[in-house]
C-alpha cells in the first residue's frame, strides 16, 4: 500500500475484500437474532473504526456481531420464536451492560500488564487455541458451501451442484493465490467471489441455478435513524431499556468472550508477526471492544468482537496494513445506511462464500500450527502434549453440542467450546510442572 494518505483503486479492492469476508457473518447474527441487519454494518464499521482509535491505530482487526451472544439476545427478542420488536430495546440494554464488563476486564489487564498475562498465555495453550478457532468454522464453512442441505441423506443432485460452484470458487482462489502475479496476487478472495457470483448467474440463467435478488427488491434506498424498518419491523436504530432479567442474562457472556479475544488478538498478532498483547496492549484492545459494543447497544447494533474471518484475509494476502481495515469500516458504514447497495452483497449464493470460507477457515487453523513450529516446543514430554490434547478434545469436542449450558436461576449461560479450551489449557499450563528441556515462551 502507498505511503501517500490517499487511498489508491487496489486499497479499495483490498477494503472490499475484506469487507465480503466480514459481510456474511455479520449480518447472520441479527438475521438469526432479530436485530436490524443494516444497522449490524452501521455498527460494525463504527465499532472498527472506534477500536482503531483506541489500539493506536495498530492492529488490522474488524469487529463484527458477535456469535457468543446469539442464544441470549435470541431468546430475549425471539423467546417464542417470532421477533418481538419493543424486545429490542431490553436486548441493548444486556449489550451495554457486557460493554461495561468488557471496560472492567481492560482495567485488570492494565493493572496487570501485558508480561503476565503473556505467562499465562504461552504458545503451549494459544497455539492449540488458534486451531480450534479455525477448526471450529469449518462447519460453517462446509454448510454455505452445500447451501445448508442436508448430507444425512447421501449427495442430492442439489448438494452436488452447490458443492461444485463452491470448489470452483475456491479452486480459483488457489490459483490466485499461488500463481499469480502482482496485484491479482493481492486479491485472490476477491477474485475468487467474482468468478463464483458470475458461475451463478450463468447457470441461474440457464435455469440450473436459483439465484435470488429479493434482498435488493425488499431493503429501502436510504435507511433512516430510528425511522426505517426491516422485514420484522425493527427500526434502524432505537434507545436502550435497561431490565435485570436481559443484563444477567446478556452481560456474563462478556466472561466467554474475553477469553476467545485473548485468542483472535493472539491470532491475529501471529499473523501479522507482532506482539499486539504487549503493543498498543490488551487493556486496549478490550477497551476497543468494550466501547464498541457500549456504541452498538446504544443505537440497537449486536454486541461485537474482533473477525477471524478478516484473520483469514490477512493470512491469504499478507497485506497487514490497518487503514485498510478502516477503509473497510467506512464502506460497511455505507452499506448500513444505504440499503439498496447492502442488499447486493446479501444475494452472493451460499455455495460462493462456502468456497472462500474453506480457503479462509483452514489458514486460522493452519497458523495456529505453524505458532507451534515456531515455539519450538519439545512433544517427547508429556506435559505439552496433554496440553495441547486436552485443549482440542475440549475446544472441539464442546463446540459440537453447541457448548455447555448452565442454569442459573431462571438464567441459562451458554458457554462456548472455545471458552471452555482456553480454561483448560491455562489451568493445566499453571498445574503440571514443567521439565528443564521443556521451552517455555
Amino acid at each position: 500500500m502507498s505511503n501517500s494518505t490517499k487511498f489508491t483503486p487496489r486499497d479499495y479492492l483490498l477494503s472490499i475484500q475484506h469487507l465480503f469476508a466480514m459481510f456474511g457473518a455479520t449480518v447472520l447474527v441479527p438475521l438469526l437474532t432479530g436485530l436490524n441487519p443494516s444497522l449490524a454494518l452501521f455498527s460494525a464499521g463504527v465499532g472498527t473504526l472506534i477500536f482503531h482509535c483506541c489500539t493506536k491505530f495498530k492492529v488490522p482487526v474488524f469487529l463484527g456481531s458477535s456469535f457468543a451472544f446469539l442464544a441470549a439476545i435470541t431468546a430475549v427478542i425471539r423467546p417464542e420464536g417470532t421477533v418481538i420488536p419493543e424486545n429490542v430495546s431490553l436486548a441493548q440494554g444486556g449489550i451495554i451492560a457486557s460493554g461495561l464488563v468488557y471496560l472492567l476486564f481492560a482495567l485488570i489487564a492494565y493493572r496487570i500488564g501485558a508480561d503476565k498475562i503473556k505467562k499465562v498465555f504461552p504458545a503451549v495453550v494459544t497455539g492449540p487455541v488458534i486451531v480450534v478457532i479455525g477448526i471450529n468454522l469449518a462447519g460453517t464453512a462446509i454448510n454455505d458451501a452445500t447451501n445448508n442441505l442436508s448430507l444425512a441423506d447421501g449427495v442430492t443432485p442439489a448438494i452436488a451442484l452447490n458443492l461444485g460452484i463452491a470448489f470452483f470458487t475456491l479452486f480459483v482462489v488457489i490459483l490466485c493465490s499461488i500463481f499469480a502475479r502482482g496485484f491479482f496476487k493481492l486479491v485472490p478472495i476477491l477474485i475468487g467471489i467474482a468468478a463464483g457470483y458470475l458461475l451463478c448467474v450463468i447457470l441461474g440463467a440457464a435455469g440450473i441455478f436459483q439465484m435470488d435478488y429479493s434482498a435488493i427488491s425488499s431493503a429501502a434506498w436510504i435507511n433512516i435513524p430510528f425511522q426505517t424498518k426491516d422485514l420484522n419491523g425493527v427500526p434502524f436504530m432505537s434507545l436502550p431499556k435497561f431490565s435485570l432479567g436481559p443484563i444477567l442474562s446478556i452481560a456474563p457472556i462478556a466472561c466467554v468472550t474475553f477469553m476467545e479475544h485473548i485468542g483472535d488478538i493472539t491470532t491475529n498478532g501471529t499473523v501479522v508477526g507482532k506482539d499486539f498483547l504487549k503493543d498498543p496492549g490488551l487493556h486496549r484492545t478490550l477497551m476497543g471492544d468494550g466501547l464498541a459494543t457500549l456504541f452498538a447497544g446504544f443505537i440497537g447494533g449486536p454486541a461485537n468482537t474482533t473477525y477471524s474471518e478478516n484473520t483469514g484475509v490477512l493470512a491469504t494476502t499478507k497485506n497487514y496494513n490497518p487503514r485498510l481495515l478502516r477503509l473497510t469500516a467506512v464502506f460497511a458504514i455505507i452499506l448500513g445506511l444505504f440499503g439498496k447497495i447492502g442488499a447486493i452483497l446479501q444475494t452472493i449464493p451460499g455455495p460462493v462464500k462456502g468456497g472462500v470460507e474453506i480457503m479462509l477457515f483452514g489458514m486460522i487453523a493452519a497458523v495456529g500450527i505453524r505458532s507451534l513450529a515456531e515455539s519450538n516446543l519439545d512433544f517427547t514430554h508429556s506435559r505439552n502434549l496433554t496440553i495441547v490434547g486436552l485443549i482440542l478434545v475440549f475446544g472441539l469436542g464442546f463446540a459440537q453440542l453447541g457448548g455447555l449450558n448452565i442454569a442459573i436461576g431462571s438464567v441459562t449461560l451458554n458457554i462456548s467450546g472455545l471458552f471452555i479450551a482456553v480454561v483448560v489449557g491455562v489451568l493445566m499450563n499453571l498445574i503440571l510442572p514443567e521439565t528443564p528441556d521443556t521451552v517455555n515462551d
